[in-house]
């Protein structure tokens, strides 16, 4: 007897830092969402795309759910926190290496007030000895009727396949959403270019400069052998404009080089990038201007 076909959407909730993205990228089989060790690096939901023969998995990784300090912190907050109430299966994440932290007991209460099936997703398990673990399954077990508790290693890969299996045990039966010949990713190209370029600043700059950064590509021309991107760095302050140039502009130049080397790989042909630095001061606070780059509610 045939399988019949199970479809479904997933949310990677939790505190920033704990390795979403870099799950979102295992489950998806590519690099879609920017990893960085730096917290809130996700501002809005990125969606992937897994697909087998009875199964398909459309994911949503979220923001880090933190105390915002400004507008872009609440929209960050409120995107994901909207998003449990719009899919069918929550993976809510966190680290083997922290306690419970009372917003990841304000998240649980969430998840079980929304009535979505949820799997507990303990990253980071294999640098934590067996019974340090055992305790920490036991204290987030209390939080909620959980379907699964998958401990997991997002950057090693160890445990996703497991994660995967009970996804698909937790899916219903429905259609498929999207073709398999559609991209992996409902980001456009140009979305993702920019989320690349600010990965390279997030992993290059100091911690007082990332968050009060955002990227704009202008213009991106497809050529027969080449593509040209011409893109603009937003900073808050005039003191950061000169840390992101560098001496000499060498800052500047390695982020070029590196963010160069991914999009190649992405659009899988040569590509010439132009970057430009401007300031925009507490653009964060700025409605429209948070709405211009792309965040809109």
């Amino acid at each position: 007897m045939e399988k019949k076909f199970k479809s479904g959407f997933a949310a990677i909730i939790g505190l920033p830092n704990v390795g979403k993205s870099t799950l979102l990228n295992a489950l998806a089989g590519q690099k879609i969402a920017i990893v960085s060790d730096k917290p809130q690096t996700t501002r809005n939901k990125i969606l992937a795309i897994f697909n087998d023969k009875n199964h398909q998995i459309i994911f949503t990784d979220t923001p880090g759910i933190h105390k915002p300090h400004n507008k872009l912190g609440e929209f960050m907050v409120k995107t994901a926190t909207d998003t449990i109430n719009d899919v069918d299966i929550v993976i809510f994440m966190v680290d083997a290496q922290r306690k419970i932290s009372q917003t990841e007991r304000e998240i649980a209460k969430s998840i079980q007030k929304s009535g979505a099936d949820c799997i507990l997703a303990i990253n980071k398990a294999d640098a934590a000895k067996k019974e340090e673990l055992l305790p920490v399954i036991a204290d987030y077990s209390n939080l909620n009727n959980f379907s699964a508790i998958v401990p997991i290693s997002a950057k090693t890969g160890d445990g996703v396949d497991i994660l995967l299996d009970e996804l698909k045990k937790l899916l219903p039966e429905g259609p498929k959403f999207y073709d398999d010949e559609e991209l992996i990713t409902d980001q456009q190209e140009k979305g993702i270019a920019e989320e690349i370029i600010r990965e390279k600043i997030l992993r290059f700059l100091d911690k007082e400069v990332p968050h009060g950064i955002a990227v704009q590509i202008e213009k991106m021309s497809e050529l027969d052998r080449i593509t040209k991107i011409y893109a603009s760095i937003y900073c808050e302050k005039a003191s950061h404009k000169g840390i992101i140039i560098g001496k000499n502009g060498e800052m500047l130049k390695k982020i070029g080089k590196y963010a160069r080397c991914d999009i190649e790989k992405m659009l899988d042909k040569k590509v010439y990038l132009e970057l430009w630095v401007k300031v925009r001061n507490d653009w964060r606070n700025s409605e429209k201007t948070i709405r211009s780059f792309g965040f809109d509610a």
